[in-house]
């Protein structure tokens, strides 16, 4: 359960909010941040409807406008960045137009930006860092922010490198601050070359603790060699630190699972909400 928001935060009582995931056909703990945000948010009372959809499980992606009564929605994609399922799946599979509000059905439906995007992730990233390595010394400590990598979309980096920039710039007295990937340069696997500190704490860039984050990762970092399908099985996050290549050695679970992610979703509401009337301001 995610606090209260602020008395600063708006209610929209006659709009809906649309939380899109990836899921997965394979691990049953891939959807389970998605539902756990929008279960919170339901909570809270801000929208008139909270319905999410999935690319890989259902409720699937082409039947999120059957599931909303209200006439405006506001879409967030419950992803880390701005690539190739937020540029082009999910507006193909939804019918988006290429601005930011689109009609569809009689209803006006709002794009927002991936989560994972908003500067609010820093918070974030930085608690997780902290939680994972209680009282170490952040002088004597590397944090690794680690994503999938591709060559097929150069903005799949984009967010994890702003991450690390604002995360070195944040006063946080880490000692490095570094990103790495699973499939491109800086690979995960070269932690120990990436890194000098003593203490390493690796954070998975990812939405949900899945095929990626506890299992391929885990494996290439050298913590384990062959793990279970679901995370509610598995004790990698339970084992830290880990000595392991003359350092110690702390693996948090994916970033997603932040209970205060439903936080960074309704922070891109606003944005979005801010960017419609900015250029609505500026068509005048």
């Amino acid at each position: 359960m995610i606090p209260s928001p602020p008395l600063s935060r708006r209610a929209r009582p006659e709009a809906g909010l649309l939380l899109l995931g990836h899921g997965s056909t394979e691990n049953p703990d891939s959807s389970e941040p998605t539902w756990v945000c929008a279960d919170a948010i339901r909570q809270l009372g801000l929208f008139a409807e909270v319905h999410c959809t999935f690319w890989k499980e259902e409720p699937i992606f082409r039947q999120s406008w059957s599931l909303f009564d209200c006439d405006e929605i506001f879409v967030v994609p419950n992803f880390i960045s701005e690539g190739y399922f937020t540029r082009q799946v999910i507006p193909r599979e939804l019918g988006l137009s290429e601005f930011r509000t689109t009609l569809i059905q009689g209803k006006r439906v709002h794009y927002c930006d991936p989560v994972g995007s908003h500067a609010s992730m820093t918070k974030l990233l930085l608690q997780r860092a902290a939680d994972t390595a209680p009282g170490i010394p952040p002088s004597e400590t590397a944090v690794l922010i680690v994503g999938h990598g591709t060559k097929l979309d150069a903005n799949s980096a984009k967010a994890i490198q702003e991450q690390v920039v604002r995360i070195r710039e944040s006063g946080a007295g880490y000692a490095e601050v570094h990103e790495a990937y699973m499939e491109e340069a800086p690979f995960v696997a070269e932690w120990d070359q990436i890194t000098t500190a003593p203490h390493v704490v690796v954070v998975p860039f990812f939405i949900a603790d899945g095929l990626h984050s506890f299992q391929d990762i885990p494996v290439l970092l050298g913590l384990a060699e062959e793990l279970p399908p679901a995370a509610s099985k598995n004790e990698v996050f339970r084992q830290n630190p880990a000595p392991l290549r003359g350092r110690s050695l702390y693996y948090s679970r994916a970033i997603g699972t932040d209970p205060s992610l439903a936080e960074v979703i309704l922070d891109q509401v606003d944005a979005c909400e801010e960017a419609l009337h900015h250029a609505c301001a500026a068509a005048v």
